[in-house]
């Protein structure tokens, strides 16, 4: 029986495209047995079981940028976490182990390679966390979805992949009546799907804030993920007024019906968000993320605009210019609809099999 760790997490980034490799693992090997190491704390350690895989949970934090006394303890979460794993590891002997990235990752797949088991990360995007560029010296194999990776990974360990994207969201019916049922929209309005991503983005929330203040939810229907730190701030904000048109949420467990009913997307420029828009064809209007590394998300999302699939906006101008794009949008049938069909021609269906399938021939009895 093979027997595989995966391992990372943090947000919905991480931990989605993960459980969509487990799946795809289990499609080739049914008998697979996989267990996945997130960081104790963080959304993996719900979201896993919930998928029906077991997780353990190292006590490991991130490293923060600026001047925090939260650094003070991070030695000492990362030292325990590394006892941790190295017990995890050995104990579940695996024949290989899969990094997806996030914090957890970073401390199984140095114990992993320093045990002799073949290992593999997952990079999502087109610049490169910390943890995946140190890890790179020591794993198999580096699954990507972007070209020029050669300057970050070594060019003889690069696989192009796709990054994964949930099955479900593979699957999608566009405009299907029980995807409007489920979240009680009318399927006779035009749908604004929102989105910050699992964790939610201030500006993403403060620009829809605005967008409704100028009555456009009366124009239209919004289907509003927040994010957790943001939901109770915006039953607040609705509570002041009358507003069916606007169905709001902390977390949407299912993206599949969200995405049938959207005719226009709002969401960062992370590359998963970027590959499941993609993947369900929708018009989009992303706002790429100011705070991450080397300004990836712009890149994300030009890339898109030069090929006519997406529109950006930036950060800082977002809470003035967002109500006017999504009147433009939704009223101009010609423009999204070339949208659709042009993001469609940039999505990879079978990244999550691809990566299963170069996990699985590193198997050590190979």
């Amino acid at each position: 029986m093979t027997k595989v760790i995966i391992s990372g997490g943090g947000t919905g980034g991480h931990i989605f495209p993960a459980i969509a490799i487990a799946k795809a693992i289990r499609a080739i090997e049914p008998g697979a047995d996989i267990l996945f190491i997130g960081a104790k704390g963080r959304m993996e350690m719900e979201k896993v079981p919930a998928a029906g895989f077991p997780v353990k949970g190292l006590p490991v934090s991130g490293f923060q940028r600026r001047l925090t006394v939260k650094n003070l303890s991070f030695p000492f979460k990362l030292a325990a976490s590394m006892i941790k794993a190295y017990w995890v590891v050995r104990r579940f002997n695996p024949d290989v182990v899969i990094g997806v990235g996030g914090y957890a990752s970073g401390p199984t797949l140095r114990i992993a390679s320093h045990l002799g088991i073949p290992t593999l990360i997952q990079e999502q995007n087109s610049y490169p966390g910390v943890t995946n560029r140190i890890l790179a010296k020591k794993v198999s194999k580096i699954c990507v979805a972007y070209e020029g990776m050669e300057k970050y990974f070594p060019a003889e360990k690069i696989i192009m992949t796709g990054n994964p994207v949930r099955e479900d969201i593979r699957n999608i019916i566009q405009h299907d009546q029980k995807a409007y049922e489920y979240f009680n929209l009318d399927p006779a309005k035009k749908t604004v799907l929102v989105t910050g991503g699992s964790l939610g983005s201030g500006t993403i929330n403060e620009s829809i804030q605005s967008c409704i203040g100028m009555n456009l939810d009366r124009e239209m229907q919004f289907l509003w993920q927040t994010g957790r730190n943001y939901y109770e701030s915006i039953l607040v904000f609705l509570s002041d007024g009358n507003f069916p048109n606007v169905k709001v949420h902390a977390f949407i467990d299912r993206m599949d019906l969200a995405y049938s009913c959207a005719d226009l997307v709002i969401s960062r420029a992370g590359a998963i968000a970027i590959s499941e828009i993609c993947v369900a064809g929708k018009a989009a209007i992303l706002i790429p993320s100011p705070n991450v590394t080397e300004d990836h998300q712009t890149r994300n999302a030009k890339a898109l605009e030069e090929k006519e699939a997406a529109v950006l906006l930036k950060d800082q101008d977002a809470k003035e210019h967002l109500h006017t794009l999504i009147r433009q949008l939704i009223r101009d049938e010609r423009k999204t609809d070339l949208m659709r069909t042009n993001v469609s021609t940039l999505a990879i269906t079978n990244a999550s099999d691809r990566i299963a399938h170069e996990a699985l021939s590193l198997k050590k009895n190979q």
